[in-house]
This record gives C-alpha cells, sequence and structure tokens, in this order.
C-alpha cells in the first residue's frame, strides 16, 4: 500500500514524524527521491507535491495521500476523509486592502479577485450569490490588489502576518483546512488501511497525555480515586506487602502540575510520570 506524502514546504517534516512515531519508519533519506520504502514491507511512501497528491490518489497511484483540506477540495477529488492529523491548520480567506472600502464579499459583485484557489472561490461567491471576475495566480496572490490586477483576494493564512505586512484586511473567511489523512473511496475498508489510520491516531491520542505510577496506602485509595477518576479509572493493583497498592492512570498533562500535590497530600508516594508515545483504546 502506497501513501503520498508532500515531498517539501512545511507539511513534509511533520508528515514523515507522525509516520515515525506511528512505527512506519522511512528506509534510507527521504529527500530527493519518490519513492521510499518503509519498515512494513507492504507500504511504502510516494513523495508528490502536496497539490498533486488528490489526483495521485483519484488516480490509484497512492492508495492513501496527507495534504490539506484545501488541496483536496480544489481538485474537486472524491476522496474519503479518514482522519485530521492535527497539524497544518490554516485558513482560506477573503481579503481586500485596508483602505479599499470593501466590508464584505457582496460589494464584490462587479470586482476581481485573484487567487490560486479559483474552484474554492467559485464556490465561496456561488453560496454568497455574486459573480466576481475571479483571476488565477500562481504566487505572490497579496500583491495583486496593490498593481491594479485584482480589487481583493482568496488566499491561505495561518497567522495572518503576511496579510498585515501587504496591509490587507479579512474580509470573511472562506475555507478552515488542517492536514488530513485521505484514501481512495475503493479501498476505504482495506485491513492494511485500517492498520495506518489506527497507529496514527495512537499517535495522535497520545499527545497532551502523561502515564503516572505511584504507590497509595489501600486505605487511602477512594480518597485518591476522586483526584484521578483517569480513562476509565484508574488501573489498581496489589503490593506484596499487603498494606499498598500501585495506581497507574493516564491523565491530561496540564492537569500534571496541579494534580500531584493533591495525590501526595492523599497518601501517595513513589510518583512517576511519563511521557505516552500511543494511545489505543
Amino acid at each position: 500500500m502506497r501513501i503520498a506524502v508532500p515531498n517539501k514546504g512545511r507539511l513534509h517534516d511533520p508528515a514523515l514524524e507522525l509516520l515515525e512515531r506511528a512505527g512506519l519508519h522511512v528506509q534510507g533519506e527521504a529527500e530527493r527521491k519518490l519513492y521510499a520504502d518503509t519498515v512494513d514491507p507492504e507500504v511504502s511512501i510516494l513523495f508528490a507535491r502536496a497539490a498533486d497528491i488528490p489526483e495521485y490518489v483519484s488516480d490509484g497511484a497512492a492508495a492513501l495521500g496527507i495534504t490539506g483540506l484545501d488541496q483536496v477540495r480544489e481538485s474537486e477529488s472524491d476522496l474519503v476523509d479518514l482522519l485530521d492529523l492535527e497539524f497544518g491548520a490554516c485558513r482560506l480567506v477573503l481579503a481586500s486592502p485596508e483602505d479599499g472600502g470593501v466590508g464584505s464579499p457582496e460589494e464584490l459583485s462587479d470586482g476581481t479577485v485573484a487567487t490560486e484557489f479559483p474552484t474554492i472561490t467559485h464556490e465561496y461567491f456561488e453560496t454568497v450569490g455574486v459573480t466576481p471576475d475571479i483571476v488565477e495566480v500562481s504566487g505572490a496572490t497579496e500583491l495583486t490588489p496593490h498593481v491594479d490586477i485584482a480589487d481583493a483576494i482568496v488566499d491561505i493564512t495561518s497567522t495572518g502576518t503576511t496579510l498585515r505586512m501587504n496591509r490587507l484586511s479579512v474580509v470573511d473567511e472562506v475555507l478552515e483546512s488542517s492536514v488530513r489523512l485521505f484514501a481512495d473511496p475503493e479501498l476505504a475498508d482495506d485491513p492494511k488501511l485500517t492498520q495506518i489510520k489506527t497507529a496514527l491516531r495512537s499517535v495522535l491520542d497520545a499527545d497532551g497525555k502523561r502515564y503516572l505510577m505511584m504507590n497509595v496506602p489501600a486505605d487511602s485509595l477512594e480518597e485518591l480515586k476522586t483526584e484521578i477518576p483517569g480513562m476509565g479509572g484508574p488501573t489498581v493493583m496489589d503490593v506484596a506487602d499487603g498494606e499498598t497498592v500501585a495506581v497507574h492512570v493516564v491523565v491530561d498533562e496540564r492537569e500534571v502540575f496541579e494534580v500531584i500535590p493533591d495525590l501526595k497530600a492523599a497518601g501517595a508516594s513513589d510518583i512517576l510520570v511519563t511521557e505516552i508515545e500511543r494511545l489505543i483504546p
């Protein structure tokens, strides 16, 4: 089974890191290669432009693709959105010059909009009910209003810094996007595909979680349970002395700082906090 992965840019390293954490270690150097094997002989990697990945999956060159929702929507590919991989978050926005006087999309009825995403932009203005002239550009979209090519733009923004630098303000949000795992619809139920999805989800589910282990006097166990209910309750095991129990529990990382004093107050000792690499319910 082949997974299409961005070959460069801001999505490349996070995608490979996620695959590595899920146990799909890429063999050899990933740079400047079209294909790469993984430790699983049934799974290989195809490196491609993020914008081309939807077509690779649609055409059967890859069974799975890791790319942005914006790229799939723009390509109009009929793919199954299997999993939000929780990186590459961005927004596709309608923006215009700060001093341009455009306050709503309806005001662009007779205007011109420049974008690298003509399909999404057409769909957006159809829902708004206006039909501006849409000009497709291949880069530097934010400059077009300042050289009289367009009255507004539809472009990707993560932090808004580029828009502010070019004296552009957001008029409306067109699409909220992130990197997802997409699949060929005909293979969506394949056992190997399900295995890959489960491995990736286990990494995402482990993020922000910590594993706590501690010894607790047996007669303090009920009090301690009220402090850390955990995921379905803590795991409790008897210790050889007959008076102590070992308690294991998964908690949110942000709760660790505050919960440890409460555990100590409830009689817990020998508290150990560790990271969790993968979490499979």
